[in-house]
């Protein structure tokens, strides 16, 4: 019985431990799962998104000289070549070419390129906030299904461990308080005290009838020392 009752208790205790262990490694795991997503938010659109400044930034500097509209030129192809080394989003490639393509002339002042580059740029803006956008909620339906995963494993390691304190209650706090009134009131005089539990576990039971056994034993042995010393006085 000993076995076993260190057995169960040894089991609910691990049990205990590898679902903290499990809800410990679960945050990790959501947060790190969260990491990449809000990198996207972070680094990779908002490269794209002040590459779009910059461009519009050259666009509208007004040139004093030939050598100030080559300056522009130069500023908005380096800031072209960032949007271009960051694409992220199929849609953009297209916009980064139509921008490629009528930049020169709308640096020079070319009215109708100035406009189509203008709106190319605004919709390459358009299309990285819209995936920053898609980017956090990806990150916010992440966080809210790992807050709800922790939940869950919190709710069950709380079940486990209320099984656990139940069980250790019947199978071990009860016996004992019961065995130590029993024995407490056997001491006091109260020999027809016996241990008695209302549907104990096998094992508990095999336990309290070998305690009543020994009771009973003592109670006789008991009541024959005090046959044999009345026994004696009459004599």
């Amino acid at each position: 019985m000993g076995l076993k009752l260190a057995q169960s208790v040894k089991m609910g205790a691990w049990m205990l431990i590898t679902l903290n262990l499990l809800m410990a490694f679960g945050s990790i795991w959501i947060f790190v799962r969260m990491a990449p997503a809000i990198d996207v938010i972070i680094v990779q659109n908002e490269v794209s998104l002040q590459a779009c400044q910059n461009m519009l930034a050259a666009l509208a500097a007004e040139p004093e000289n030939e050598s100030g509209r080559s300056g522009n030129l130069e500023a908005f192809g380096q800031a072209l070549k960032r949007a271009e080394n960051n694409v992220t989003e199929k849609e953009e490639t297209e916009v980064i070419e139509r921008i490629e393509r009528n930049h020169a002339a709308a640096v020079k002042g070319d009215r109708d390129e100035l406009d189509q580059t203008i709106n190319a740029i605004l919709e390459l803006g358009t299309i990285n906030r819209n995936a920053m956008r898609k980017a956090d909620r990806r990150a916010q339906q992440l966080g809210h299904a790992g807050a709800w995963g922790i939940v869950f494993m919190a709710t069950t390691a709380f079940l486990v461990g209320m099984i656990f304190l139940r069980s250790l209650k019947s199978n071990l706090t009860e016996p004992l308080q019961e065995i130590n009134a029993t024995l407490d009131a056997f001491r006091k005089g109260e020999s027809m005290r016996r241990c008695s539990l209302n549907g104990p576990p096998k094992n508990i039971k095999q336990v309290l009838d070998k305690m009543n056994e020994v009771l009973d034993k003592c109670s006789i042995n008991k009541m024959d020392t005090n046959g044999s010393g009345e026994d004696r006085r009459q004599d």
